[in-house]
């Protein structure tokens, strides 16, 4: 305790605030358009905040005392994004099957210590592509609200550009608080749907289908490995931390299986949050900035306790508020998968097709566009590959 009280600085402590308010101003709000989608209960969806707000408290805490390191846990973003089309198809218990499915698969990956060797075989431009097909809804969906609500839009929008041009890291907070901001102006606030009280944990009974497997597990485990596990440890090497990817890949997984059947999707490694916290911003000696993974967690445990009343505070803005607020928030996300599809010339088309096929929503045999774009974009990749290297190979015999 003594050791943990000098290390700490206000630097770190403001740093992994910053990174947990950051989560809860864009990926929560894709969280709530999933249950939205379902047509989910309050309870239910207050129950889906608590756990995934106590895994992730709970893990960084964890880890970052441990191993002395700024480990910032999240729910998928991407994962919560591929829910809003694909909870509509099926149960919710089926949903829970498939949680229980990829997380397992995703603990097997930790524990094997085979995350870097599965990573590589992926093609790196079909999974990235099929990342950007599963955003591009919410891109989308944020120019459409503004036939709707155009001040709202608008005014969010250049709010965004600034805070992009003027101080990047926190643009998605700006965005929060001006929208927040001109609601209230507007009057389009609905203070009748707060409700202070704390989160419930509330269970569901898993039901497991090959069609909730195909659909939701598959994909949910090459997001989570190639979207957020990867980056996220690139972010802590790339700031001089060795720390094994083995034991947060298998906590995170172990505790998102602990956690599904009161609706948890998923725990990754954070990347973009957790650059907050890992850089120099969150303190000038690398030793001590695992406080802000310390100082994120215990938010993250504060704000989950309260689940209830967030759902209802975020329920009191207008749809057009939240579409708009979370398709800024993943709009880097979406632009960087579409830059790291179309890099390789190589795999450009397969990506392309990839893109497409996810994008496109379409559903055949009762499996997902997102299934249905990976199968596509690998077979194509095959097929692009081997002619390439046929070539090759009859030049080089020439």
């Amino acid at each position: 305790m003594s050791s943990l009280l000098k290390d700490c600085s206000v630097s770190a402590l403001v740093a992994g605030l910053i990174a947990t308010v950051i989560s809860y101003a864009g990926p929560l709000v894709i969280v709530f358009q999933a249950a939205h989608s379902a047509g989910l209960g309050a309870d239910v969806l207050s129950s889906w905040v608590l756990a995934i707000s106590l895994g992730s408290g709970v893990l960084g805490i964890v880890l970052s005392l441990y191993y002395r390191v700024p480990v910032i846990i999240a729910w998928s973003a991407p994962g919560s994004a591929l829910l809003v089309s694909l909870l509509p198809t099926v149960s919710f218990n089926e949903a829970i099957g498939a949680y229980l499915v990829a997380n397992t698969l995703i603990l097997i990956v930790g524990l094997s210590g085979s995350f870097d060797r599965i990573v590589s075989r992926l093609p790196a431009a079909i999974s990235a592509a099929m990342l950007a097909g599963i955003l591009f809804s919410f891109g989308v969906e944020l120019f459409r609200s503004v036939k709707t609500q155009p001040l709202l839009v608008v005014t969010m929008f250049v709010t965004y550009l600034l805070g992009r041009r003027l101080l990047p890291r926190y643009a998605v907070p700006a965005v929060l608080v001006v929208g927040t901001i001109t609601v209230l102006i507007t009057g389009e606030f609905n203070p009748q749907a707060l409700v202070l009280d704390l989160a419930v944990p509330v269970f569901t009974a898993p039901t497991f289908t090959w069609q909730a497997t195909l659909n939701i597990a598959l994909p949910l485990v090459l997001v989570a490995l190639s979207g957020q596990f990867l980056p996220g440890m690139a972010v802590l090497r790339n700031d001089g931390y060795q720390t094994p990817a083995r034991p947060i890949i298998a906590g995170s997984a172990a505790t998102s299986l602990l956690l599904a059947p009161f609706a948890c999707h998923g725990l990754n490694l954070a990347a973009i949050t957790a650059a907050i916290c890992t850089g120099r911003e969150a303190h000038i000696e690398p030793s001590r900035r695992y406080i802000a993974g310390v100082s994120g967690g215990v938010l993250y445990l504060v704000l989950g306790i309260f689940g209830t009343t967030v759902v209802s505070l975020f329920g009191a803005f207008p749809k057009a508020m939240i579409a708009t607020l979370a398709g800024l928030a993943l709009l880097s996300a979406i632009g960087s998968s579409l830059s790291s599809a179309m890099d390789d010339p190589a795999d450009r088309e397969a990506a392309l097709i990839t893109f497409l096929v996810t994008a496109s929503g379409m559903s055949f045999l009762g499996l997902s566009a997102a299934f249905w774009g990976l199968i596509f974009g690998l077979f194509a990749h095959v097929v692009l590959r081997y002619r390439t290297s046929a070539k090759q190979s009859v030049k080089s015999l020439a």
